[in-house]
């Protein structure tokens, strides 16, 4: 698969490499070593020349301590990966301690497996090629990385019923997709609400949000809508975004009911398609 190379994020990951290097106290001999890397790729790699694999980064990781800070960082040295009102949004998601999403039609991009995410990215307007699918596909299941650690960031996601009716891919592919997010539920991973259709009108009925939190500067929201987004900065769009989700989330059903139903209909997913 063809990847487009973005030369000035490349400069940035190596300035990266070599700053945790250093503060880790080895030399670029001493890293190539434990990472299993020869000394000269990984100076290419610091001065920006050469891209490093996904394997290299996991060694990476490993050697420095970094909690997969290189793998995550990988899609940043290729061309656009997400679309271009996402981007923003994107940038801040990986720097979140708390999310907390809001879905009315599809099963959050966080959430996605690769079957589901695959059948979504494939049936947009305007047809994607196969290359250009599959680099967003890459970046979508790289995003869910960010779960690979229990405690942060914390996640919850609150899903219209429609998520769950809307068949995405077929029976098989949803039975899969839903089983997936029963299964963040039941480990504790992500606390998961839905908002049945008996709720009726709820205060997020309009379109999807996501709210972010962190550790050094102030909450952020996103919203979206067709090919259009945006991150609200402004505290007083953010806080309204804020009391909606409250609003709409008192409305829902509890974690173990939403889990309840949402096995529920992974099984009549599962009935249909044997």
């Amino acid at each position: 698969m063809a990847i487009e190379d973005n030369p000035e994020s490349r400069v940035s990951y190596g300035e990266e490499l070599r700053s945790r290097r250093e503060a880790a106290g080895f030399t670029q001999e001493q890293l190539s070593q434990r990472a299993i890397l020869s000394r000269t790729h990984l100076a290419h790699m610091e001065a920006g020349r050469r891209r490093p694999s996904v394997e290299d980064a996991r060694r990476l990781d490993q050697v420095l301590e970094t909690g997969g800070f290189f793998v995550r960082f990988l899609p940043t040295l290729d061309g656009r990966k997400v679309a271009e009102h996402f981007e923003a949004a994107a940038d801040f998601e990986r720097q979140a301690t708390v999310i907390r999403l809001y879905e009315p039609k599809l099963i959050p991009g966080l959430l996605q497996t690769e079957a589901y995410a695959r059948e979504v990215l494939s049936s947009g307007f305007p047809p994607k090629g196969d290359e250009e699918r599959d680099r967003l596909l890459v970046t979508r299941l790289e995003r869910a990385r960010i779960l690979d650690n229990f405690h942060s960031p914390v996640v919850w996601a609150l899903l219209d019923e429609a998520v769950l009716r809307r068949p995405i891919g077929g029976p098989a592919v949803m039975a899969k997709q839903l089983r997936h997010v029963v299964e963040l539920g039941e480990r504790r991973r992500v606390r998961v609400h839905v908002l049945p259709f008996a709720a009726g009108y709820h205060a997020l009925l309009e379109g999807m949000v996501s709210l972010m939190w962190f550790e050094d500067m102030p909450p952020v929201a996103y919203a979206e809508g067709l090919k259009t987004g945006r991150v609200w900065e402004l505290p007083s769009v953010v806080r309204d975004c804020q009391v909606a989700y409250d609003h709409a989330l008192g409305d829902a059903l509890s974690h173990k009911a939403s889990l309840a139903l949402i096995r529920s209909v992974a099984e009549e997913y599962e009935h249909e398609a044997q």
